[in-house]
């Protein structure tokens, strides 16, 4: 087992199976077949997304090093907190942007859903972590990857 300190975005605690990408995750083309077609799975559609396509990632960890597309990404992911289609949590080697913080903020607020957020883990955390490991977020920041 590796533990890993980051930022705590959104506060949480949770112990989920990582997917892991190491190219920029696109909120919207990622989620938007989830939520508008009813996948409770919420496999990824983004086919630029190689790493994570036609995964599952509704209560898993989601890896990854930041979130790229547009200016509706904060709304997707609040959206998809709202549907209970979203990640069990989401781990950040980089600086969390402006519209996934927004997103993950007013979900932590608005819904119900329990999405605990931590950015800044650094690459050596990305580099480490694989899909199918088990995570264990802890509330002040600690990621534990076994």
């Amino acid at each position: 087992m590796k533990e890993f300190k980051g930022r705590v975005v959104t506060p949480g605690v949770c112990t989920c199976e990582a997917v892991v990408t190491h190219g920029g995750f696109n909120t919207l083309a990622s989620l938007q077949k989830a939520l508008q077609f009813g996948d409770k799975s919420a496999k990824v559609s983004d086919q630029n997304n190689p790493d994570l396509y036609g995964k599952p990632i509704a209560g898993k960890a989601l890896c990854l090093p930041q979130t790229i597309g547009s200016t509706t990404g904060g709304l997707v992911l609040y959206c998809s907190c709202e549907m209970k289609r979203n990640p069990g949590c989401m781990l950040f080697a980089n600086r969390i942007d402006s519209l996934a913080c927004a997103g993950a903020v007013l979900a932590s607020v608005w819904s119900d859903a329990s999405m605990p957020v931590i950015d800044e883990l650094g690459e050596e955390f990305l580099d480490y972590v694989k899909d199918g490991m088990m995570i264990t977020v802890k509330e002040n920041g600690i990621v534990e990857v076994a």
